[in-house]
């Protein structure tokens, strides 16, 4: 075989695989999207403060803070739900909502995402355990558990810390309703952030020297 027929068979077999490759391509599969929506109402009982707080981004490991939903359908075995995600991941879904919680609550001088230019007297740091989906005697529960410091940033002192923790049941085992499920632990966990935050910080605010607080 001459080198110019060579040529063309290689080129031959090249366009014959690469129309075999377009014929043979499948539909992309879709995914349905969920974005939980949480809004939380200021409790009558939390504090009003003029001091200033940032939030930082919140950590997690790789596996919890991803866009694919986790479930958790037996102790010690990790899954996703197929076909569906979230629009955001958990740890931007988590700062989101604690943030607004505080904005919308009108308690605190300030509060915005660190490095948003506000001269913050306090930081709020949240690492997320897990967000995921347990199943419990057959049944899913939207499990949110987040540990929190507050550090008070001139003393550089943790003034406070807890480790808060949400599992609300899902209606059904549907995806649709362990996201709703989701959004309302969501609020929950948000809620009781938001509110011993104010508290803790207050009562440190308030256990300073007094030349100090200013």
């Amino acid at each position: 075989m001459t080198t110019r027929a060579r040529t063309w068979l290689a080129a031959g077999l090249t366009m014959a695989l690469a129309g075999c490759s377009i014929l043979s391509d499948k539909p992309k599969s879709t995914s349905t999207i969920y974005a939980p929506d949480p809004r939380v109402q200021a409790e009558p009982g939390w504090p009003k403060v003029d001091w200033q707080l940032a939030l930082s981004s919140p950590s997690a490991s790789r596996l919890i803070d991803s866009l694919r939903i986790a479930v958790r359908p037996t102790p010690g075995e990790l899954q996703v739900y197929r076909g569906a995600q979230w629009a955001r991941p958990p740890s931007d879904m988590l700062q989101d909502t604690v943030l607004r919680t505080l904005e919308d609550s009108g308690r605190i001088a300030a509060v915005a995402r660190q490095g948003a230019g506000i001269s913050a007297d306090y930081r709020l740091l949240l690492d997320i355990r897990r967000f995921e989906s347990d199943y419990v005697q057959g049944s899913p529960a939207a499990t949110i558990e987040v540990s929190a410091k507050l550090l008070h940033v001139a003393d550089q002192k943790v003034a406070a810390s807890k480790v808060f923790l949400q599992a609300q049941p899902a209606t059904s085992t549907a995806v649709a309703d362990v996201a709703q499920a989701f959004e309302q632990s969501l609020a929950g966990i948000g809620r009781d952030i938001a509110g011993w935050t104010l508290a803790s910080g207050q009562t440190y605010q308030q256990s300073r020297p007094a030349g100090a607080r200013d």
